[in-house]
């Protein structure tokens, strides 16, 4: 099939695309388009106008900022990939990112892309919400900030008006010393996963864990962070037996099923996948430690 008739129309500045998007019912925003180009041509979509921003080019860019590591809505997830600074800083990212779709995709592909999106199956929503980012969005009335907790407004819903745009990410990187883990199911490398699990735990000076982060990704609506499992391992030594617990936690969720995949089946990969990535965390996270020993 074809795309539907639209307009299209393609800014060199911000200012331009956040002037169109006011003004134009019924717009859509074209980034890297390998979400977007397929809804359009199956039909799926029904824009009046495209509004094409890779012309801006200062809405591209990665770098360490005051704040956290700043991510522009439009650096290419294979930009991501090979960043050191992604690699040294934000080592979650750089381990989901390769899990994202195949070369040609990420090539094209677009962080800020990818979170408005907002696929729960997604790697870059489901370490957004993991390592807490802050969102910026803007239209013509200014700018504004979200936490990646509150972005998803539903299914594949992000929490933005019409006439605004995602324009940049901030990540706050923890410390040097944490342990972190991306695992994810799916039916073939490059397809979107059934289950994914990301996980972050740091250690205090006793051994016990201080700040643990746990997401799932592909079990709900959009990406769920479970909060009574971070609760339940703090203070502990992220020994088997916590693990075991929070992997039963974990497959108590109330997870979605599909024609293709039946809820109790995501339930019981949500508990491997979450034990499994837990586990390598806290490896890692010891092997830094014995490292600076």
């Amino acid at each position: 099939m074809k795309a539907p008739v639209l307009q299209y129309h393609a800014p060199a500045t911000l200012d331009e695309a956040l002037q169109m998007l006011s003004q134009v019912d019924n717009a859509r925003i074209l980034a890297g388009g390998q979400s977007l180009m397929a809804m359009l041509n199956m039909r799926f979509a029904f824009p009046d106008c495209l509004i094409d921003v890779n012309r801006i080019e200062a809405l591209s860019y990665l770098r360490d900022g005051e704040q956290g590591i700043e991510i522009g809505a439009m650096t290419r997830q294979r930009g991501v990939e090979f960043s050191e600074l992604v690699q040294t800083r934000l080592p979650l990212w750089h381990e989901a990112i390769l899990n994202v779709g195949h070369r040609q995709t990420r090539n094209r592909g677009t962080v800020g892309g990818s979170l408005c999106q907002l696929d729960p199956s997604a790697e870059i929503p489901t370490v957004a919400l993991a390592m807490d980012a802050v969102l910026t969005v803007a239209g013509v009335r200014g700018t504004r900030t979200v936490k990646m907790a509150d972005f998803p407004a539903g299914y594949m819903t992000p929490a933005m008006d019409p006439d605004e745009m995602l324009i940049a990410i901030r990540v706050e990187p923890w410390p040097a010393t944490h342990g972190h883990a991306f695992i994810e199911f799916a039916r073939r490398h490059g397809d979107f996963a059934i289950v994914s699990a990301a996980a972050l735990v740091l250690f205090d000076e006793d051994g016990r864990l201080q700040r643990v982060s746990l997401t799932l990704g592909g079990v709900a609506s959009a990406p769920l962070r479970m909060h009574e499992v971070e609760a339940a391992l703090l203070g502990s030594r992220g020994e088997a037996a916590d693990l075991a617990r929070a992997a039963r936690l974990c497959a108590a969720i109330d997870a979605v099923g599909d024609s293709y995949v039946p809820s109790w089946y995501r339930q019981r990969l949500a508990g491997v996948l979450a034990q499994r990535a837990l586990a390598l965390a806290i490896e890692r996270a010891h092997n830094h430690t014995a490292r600076q020993e």
